[in-house]
Formats: C-alpha cells, structure tokens, sequence
C-alpha cells in the first residue's frame, strides 16, 4: 500500500488535513485522531475513483 503524507492544521474549533499529492483530497475533524480517519477514508475514495476512472490525477 503506498503511504501519502498529509498536512493537519489547527483551525478555529477544528482540525483541517490536506494531502500534497492528491489535489482536492481534505479532510475536517475535532481531534486530529478523528482529522487523520477522516483523510484515510477521503483518500481511499479518491484513490477508488481514479481506479473506476471518476477522478483526474493532477
């Protein structure tokens, strides 16, 4: 399984996450556990869709 890195930023009440190479793919909780769950399943989504050819890879 290829591991992506992700940016997790606090935000007022929350935590934001983004993925550096996969544009588009972010992520919002309240914890950072939650925030890093929330970009696990947000890029296996992604990644599914590129598969099923839904989504372009920038």
């Amino acid at each position: 399984m290829t591991k992506y890195a992700i940016i997790i930023e606090k935000a007022k009440g929350n935590y934001s996450a983004y993925c550096p190479d996969l544009p588009g793919v972010i992520a919002t909780g309240h914890t950072t556990e939650e925030t890093i769950q929330k970009m696990k399943e947000a890029i296996e989504f992604h990644l599914e869709g590129l598969k099923e050819g839904k989504h372009r890879h920038s």
